[in-house]
Protein backbone atom coordinates (compact mmCIF):
# COMPACT_ATOMS: atom_id res chain seq x y z
CA UNK A 1 0.00 0.00 0.00
CA UNK A 2 1.34 3.00 -1.28
CA UNK A 3 0.51 6.21 1.06
CA UNK A 4 1.64 9.74 2.12
CA UNK A 5 4.80 10.30 4.26
CA UNK A 6 2.05 12.52 6.67
CA UNK A 7 -0.67 10.88 7.36
CA UNK A 8 -3.52 12.65 9.31
CA UNK A 9 -4.36 10.92 12.58
CA UNK A 10 -7.67 12.14 13.83
CA UNK A 11 -8.27 11.52 17.35
CA UNK A 12 -7.87 15.50 17.93
CA UNK A 13 -10.76 16.58 15.66
CA UNK A 14 -12.92 15.23 18.48
CA UNK A 15 -12.26 16.90 21.40
CA UNK A 16 -9.02 14.30 22.47
CA UNK A 17 -6.54 17.31 22.55
CA UNK A 18 -8.52 20.65 22.40
CA UNK A 19 -12.86 21.77 21.74
CA UNK A 20 -14.16 18.77 19.31
CA UNK A 21 -15.16 20.07 15.61
CA UNK A 22 -18.35 20.32 13.78
CA UNK A 23 -19.24 18.13 10.89
CA UNK A 24 -18.15 21.06 8.56
CA UNK A 25 -14.94 22.21 10.09
CA UNK A 26 -14.70 18.88 10.57
CA UNK A 27 -14.66 18.17 6.59
CA UNK A 28 -12.44 20.83 5.53
CA UNK A 29 -9.91 19.95 8.04
CA UNK A 30 -9.91 16.65 5.94
CA UNK A 31 -10.05 18.43 2.42
CA UNK A 32 -7.56 21.11 3.28
CA UNK A 33 -4.49 17.81 4.25
CA UNK A 34 -5.63 16.19 1.10
CA UNK A 35 -5.03 19.29 -0.87
CA UNK A 36 -1.69 19.37 0.93
CA UNK A 37 -0.26 16.11 0.03
CA UNK A 38 -1.82 13.97 2.87
CA UNK A 39 -3.75 10.63 1.69
CA UNK A 40 -3.02 8.65 4.56
CA UNK A 41 -6.34 9.04 7.40
CA UNK A 42 -5.93 6.90 10.78
CA UNK A 43 -9.33 6.36 12.84
CA UNK A 44 -10.68 4.24 14.89
CA UNK A 45 -14.32 3.41 16.28
CA UNK A 46 -12.93 4.15 20.23
CA UNK A 47 -12.80 7.84 19.43
CA UNK A 48 -15.22 10.27 20.15
CA UNK A 49 -16.95 10.86 23.69
CA UNK A 50 -18.99 8.13 25.27
CA UNK A 51 -22.22 10.48 24.89
CA UNK A 52 -22.01 10.82 21.04
CA UNK A 53 -21.47 6.84 20.71
CA UNK A 54 -24.17 4.94 18.75
CA UNK A 55 -25.06 2.22 21.12
CA UNK A 56 -26.98 -0.82 18.88
CA UNK A 57 -29.86 -2.77 21.35
CA UNK A 58 -28.24 -6.34 20.42
CA UNK A 59 -25.26 -5.44 20.77
CA UNK A 60 -22.87 -5.22 23.30
CA UNK A 61 -19.88 -2.73 21.48
CA UNK A 62 -20.54 0.84 20.88
CA UNK A 63 -21.01 1.56 16.63
CA UNK A 64 -19.05 4.50 15.10
CA UNK A 65 -18.35 7.99 17.63
CA UNK A 66 -18.67 11.31 15.62
CA UNK A 67 -14.64 10.79 15.17
CA UNK A 68 -15.28 8.93 12.06
CA UNK A 69 -17.97 10.31 10.75
CA UNK A 70 -16.00 13.41 11.09
CA UNK A 71 -13.72 11.81 8.65
CA UNK A 72 -16.55 10.10 6.50
CA UNK A 73 -18.84 13.05 7.22
CA UNK A 74 -21.03 13.07 10.28
CA UNK A 75 -24.20 11.09 10.67
CA UNK A 76 -26.20 14.15 9.05
CA UNK A 77 -24.35 14.40 6.25
CA UNK A 78 -22.25 11.24 5.81
CA UNK A 79 -20.08 10.94 3.30
CA UNK A 80 -19.24 14.65 3.14
CA UNK A 81 -15.29 14.55 3.88
CA UNK A 82 -14.43 11.42 2.71
CA UNK A 83 -16.82 11.43 -0.49
CA UNK A 84 -15.69 14.83 -1.85
CA UNK A 85 -12.08 13.08 -2.08
CA UNK A 86 -11.12 11.11 -5.33
CA UNK A 87 -11.41 6.97 -3.27
CA UNK A 88 -8.52 6.05 -5.26
CA UNK A 89 -6.69 8.55 -4.52
CA UNK A 90 -7.20 8.24 -0.61
CA UNK A 91 -6.08 5.40 2.11
CA UNK A 92 -8.63 5.04 5.27
CA UNK A 93 -7.35 3.28 8.15
CA UNK A 94 -9.53 2.09 11.20
CA UNK A 95 -8.95 0.56 13.93
CA UNK A 96 -11.44 -2.15 16.21
CA UNK A 97 -10.60 -3.82 19.94
CA UNK A 98 -10.89 -0.80 22.22
CA UNK A 99 -14.70 -0.51 23.88
CA UNK A 100 -16.16 1.65 26.17
CA UNK A 101 -17.69 -1.25 28.91
CA UNK A 102 -19.82 1.40 31.01
CA UNK A 103 -21.41 4.80 30.80
CA UNK A 104 -18.87 5.73 33.08
CA UNK A 105 -15.68 5.39 30.89
CA UNK A 106 -14.24 2.37 31.46
CA UNK A 107 -12.35 0.89 28.85
CA UNK A 108 -11.59 -2.71 27.64
CA UNK A 109 -10.31 -4.89 24.86
CA UNK A 110 -12.01 -7.18 22.38
CA UNK A 111 -10.66 -9.34 19.50
CA UNK A 112 -12.76 -12.67 19.47
CA UNK A 113 -12.97 -13.15 15.64
CA UNK A 114 -16.73 -12.49 15.82
CA UNK A 115 -15.96 -9.17 17.09
CA UNK A 116 -13.46 -8.30 15.11
CA UNK A 117 -16.27 -9.00 11.69
CA UNK A 118 -19.14 -7.39 13.75
CA UNK A 119 -17.12 -4.29 14.03
CA UNK A 120 -16.08 -4.34 10.28
CA UNK A 121 -19.55 -4.47 8.92
CA UNK A 122 -20.83 -2.00 11.17
CA UNK A 123 -18.23 0.28 10.36
CA UNK A 124 -18.44 -0.56 6.34
CA UNK A 125 -22.30 0.06 6.70
CA UNK A 126 -21.42 3.58 8.22
CA UNK A 127 -18.59 4.32 5.82
CA UNK A 128 -20.58 3.64 2.82
CA UNK A 129 -17.91 2.42 1.49
CA UNK A 130 -16.90 -0.84 -0.34
CA UNK A 131 -13.89 -1.86 1.28
CA UNK A 132 -11.06 -0.14 4.46
CA UNK A 133 -7.63 -0.18 2.98
CA UNK A 134 -5.48 -0.58 6.44
CA UNK A 135 -7.63 -2.83 9.56
CA UNK A 136 -5.91 -2.62 12.60
CA UNK A 137 -5.90 -4.66 16.04
CA UNK A 138 -6.07 -0.99 18.38
CA UNK A 139 -4.97 -3.16 21.77
CA UNK A 140 -3.88 -6.78 21.91
CA UNK A 141 -6.36 -8.76 23.78
CA UNK A 142 -4.60 -11.21 26.06
CA UNK A 143 -7.04 -13.08 26.35
CA UNK A 144 -7.65 -14.43 22.47
CA UNK A 145 -4.67 -15.63 20.82
CA UNK A 146 -3.22 -13.53 18.40
CA UNK A 147 -3.52 -16.49 15.78
CA UNK A 148 -7.79 -16.19 16.28
CA UNK A 149 -7.51 -12.58 15.75
CA UNK A 150 -5.35 -12.57 12.92
CA UNK A 151 -7.51 -15.44 11.21
CA UNK A 152 -10.39 -13.40 10.69
CA UNK A 153 -8.78 -11.23 9.50
CA UNK A 154 -7.46 -12.70 7.24
CA UNK A 155 -10.94 -13.88 5.97
CA UNK A 156 -11.57 -10.35 5.72
CA UNK A 157 -8.48 -9.60 3.36
CA UNK A 158 -9.42 -12.95 1.12
CA UNK A 159 -13.00 -11.84 0.84
CA UNK A 160 -11.88 -8.56 -0.42
CA UNK A 161 -13.57 -6.43 2.53
CA UNK A 162 -10.00 -5.13 3.65
CA UNK A 163 -6.79 -5.27 1.85
CA UNK A 164 -4.22 -4.94 4.68
CA UNK A 165 -4.00 -6.19 8.46
CA UNK A 166 -2.17 -4.25 10.98
CA UNK A 167 -1.36 -4.23 14.57
CA UNK A 168 -1.42 -1.26 17.44
CA UNK A 169 1.38 -1.44 20.62
CA UNK A 170 2.22 -5.10 20.10
CA UNK A 171 5.20 -6.89 21.50
CA UNK A 172 7.62 -8.74 19.34
CA UNK A 173 6.36 -12.20 20.63
CA UNK A 174 2.75 -10.98 19.05
CA UNK A 175 3.79 -9.19 16.13
CA UNK A 176 5.75 -12.44 14.77
CA UNK A 177 2.60 -14.99 15.84
CA UNK A 178 0.73 -12.64 13.95
CA UNK A 179 2.64 -12.28 10.68
CA UNK A 180 2.97 -16.34 11.13
CA UNK A 181 -0.96 -16.44 10.18
CA UNK A 182 -1.18 -13.41 7.33
CA UNK A 183 1.29 -10.94 6.34
CA UNK A 184 1.19 -7.60 9.24
CA UNK A 185 1.71 -4.34 6.82
CA UNK A 186 1.46 -1.93 9.18
CA UNK A 187 2.61 -1.52 13.39
CA UNK A 188 1.42 1.43 14.79
CA UNK A 189 3.62 2.29 17.77
CA UNK A 190 5.19 5.51 19.65
CA UNK A 191 8.39 6.44 18.04
CA UNK A 192 9.99 9.89 18.77
CA UNK A 193 12.21 12.11 20.16
CA UNK A 194 10.68 11.50 23.89
CA UNK A 195 10.32 7.30 22.35
CA UNK A 196 12.67 5.46 21.45
CA UNK A 197 11.95 1.93 23.11
CA UNK A 198 11.21 0.57 19.95
CA UNK A 199 14.37 0.84 18.28
CA UNK A 200 16.33 -2.11 19.56
CA UNK A 201 13.80 -4.93 18.43
CA UNK A 202 10.58 -3.74 17.08
CA UNK A 203 11.88 -1.43 14.05
CA UNK A 204 14.20 -4.23 13.12
CA UNK A 205 11.81 -7.10 13.42
CA UNK A 206 9.26 -4.68 11.20
CA UNK A 207 11.86 -4.35 8.39
CA UNK A 208 12.97 -8.26 8.57
CA UNK A 209 9.24 -8.61 7.75
CA UNK A 210 9.27 -6.52 5.55
CA UNK A 211 6.24 -4.19 7.18
CA UNK A 212 5.96 -0.70 7.85
CA UNK A 213 5.78 1.69 10.90
CA UNK A 214 3.35 4.21 11.77
CA UNK A 215 4.04 6.72 14.29
CA UNK A 216 2.35 8.02 17.08
CA UNK A 217 2.18 11.40 18.08
CA UNK A 218 5.67 11.65 17.42
CA UNK A 219 5.93 15.71 18.15
CA UNK A 220 7.88 17.17 20.45
CA UNK A 221 4.93 19.76 21.79
CA UNK A 222 3.03 16.53 22.87
CA UNK A 223 3.80 17.18 26.88
CA UNK A 224 1.08 16.36 28.92
CA UNK A 225 -0.07 13.30 30.45
CA UNK A 226 2.91 11.16 30.48
CA UNK A 227 5.21 10.36 33.65
CA UNK A 228 8.31 11.69 32.38
CA UNK A 229 6.75 15.15 32.18
CA UNK A 230 5.00 15.36 35.59
CA UNK A 231 6.68 16.61 38.84
CA UNK A 232 10.49 16.40 39.44
CA UNK A 233 10.51 15.03 35.73
CA UNK A 234 8.99 17.89 34.36
CA UNK A 235 11.70 20.84 34.72
CA UNK A 236 14.54 18.29 33.17
CA UNK A 237 12.65 17.53 30.13
CA UNK A 238 11.70 21.47 30.12
CA UNK A 239 15.27 22.02 29.33
CA UNK A 240 15.97 19.34 26.42
CA UNK A 241 12.51 20.83 25.12
CA UNK A 242 13.81 24.08 24.90
CA UNK A 243 17.34 23.11 23.11
CA UNK A 244 15.22 21.61 20.51
CA UNK A 245 12.96 24.59 20.20
CA UNK A 246 16.26 26.86 19.79
CA UNK A 247 17.57 24.22 17.09
CA UNK A 248 14.04 24.03 15.39
CA UNK A 249 14.14 28.30 14.99
CA UNK A 250 17.72 27.85 13.83
CA UNK A 251 16.50 25.63 10.84
CA UNK A 252 13.41 28.55 10.92
CA UNK A 253 11.32 25.71 11.56
CA UNK A 254 8.72 24.80 14.34
CA UNK A 255 9.77 22.26 17.42
CA UNK A 256 6.92 19.99 15.84
CA UNK A 257 8.40 20.11 12.32
CA UNK A 258 11.64 19.19 13.89
CA UNK A 259 10.30 16.28 15.27
CA UNK A 260 8.66 15.06 12.14
CA UNK A 261 12.09 15.46 9.88
CA UNK A 262 13.81 13.73 12.32
CA UNK A 263 11.34 10.65 12.34
CA UNK A 264 11.08 11.19 8.89
CA UNK A 265 14.97 10.19 8.24
CA UNK A 266 14.62 6.93 10.27
CA UNK A 267 13.45 5.14 7.06
CA UNK A 268 12.06 5.02 3.73
CA UNK A 269 9.67 2.66 5.71
CA UNK A 270 7.87 4.88 8.64
CA UNK A 271 5.13 6.93 8.19
CA UNK A 272 3.89 10.03 10.56
CA UNK A 273 0.36 10.34 11.67
CA UNK A 274 -0.35 13.84 13.27
CA UNK A 275 -3.37 14.73 15.13
CA UNK A 276 -2.85 18.37 16.39
CA UNK A 277 -0.89 21.62 14.52
CA UNK A 278 -2.03 20.51 11.41
CA UNK A 279 -0.84 23.87 9.56
CA UNK A 280 2.40 23.65 10.86
CA UNK A 281 2.85 20.02 10.81
CA UNK A 282 1.98 19.85 6.74
CA UNK A 283 3.91 23.14 5.90
CA UNK A 284 7.17 20.66 6.60
CA UNK A 285 9.31 20.56 3.29
CA UNK A 286 12.68 20.31 1.90
CA UNK A 287 14.29 23.73 3.41
CA UNK A 288 13.01 22.11 7.32
CA UNK A 289 14.79 18.83 6.85
CA UNK A 290 18.21 18.93 9.01
CA UNK A 291 20.84 17.35 6.85
CA UNK A 292 22.73 14.79 8.70
CA UNK A 293 24.80 17.09 11.01
CA UNK A 294 21.56 18.63 12.53
CA UNK A 295 20.35 15.31 12.58
CA UNK A 296 23.28 14.16 15.33
CA UNK A 297 22.81 17.44 17.52
CA UNK A 298 18.72 16.76 17.71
Amino acid sequence: MQVSKLGLGCLGLTGAYNHPLDDEAGAAVVAHAFRRGVTFFDTSDYYGPPQQRDTPRQSLFFLLPSFLFLILGLRRRRGIALKQLPREQVQLATKFGLRREDAGGAWGVCSRPEYVRACYEARLRSFGLDYIDLYYQHRVDTTVPIEDTVGELKKLVEEGKIRYIGLSEASPDTIRRAHAVHPVSAVQMEWSLWSRDIEPEIVPLCRFFGGRGVTEVPAVSNLLGYPRFLAENLEKNKQIYLKTENLAKKHQCSSAQLALAWVLHQGDDVKEQKNIHMKQIIGLNNSSRPSKQPLSQI
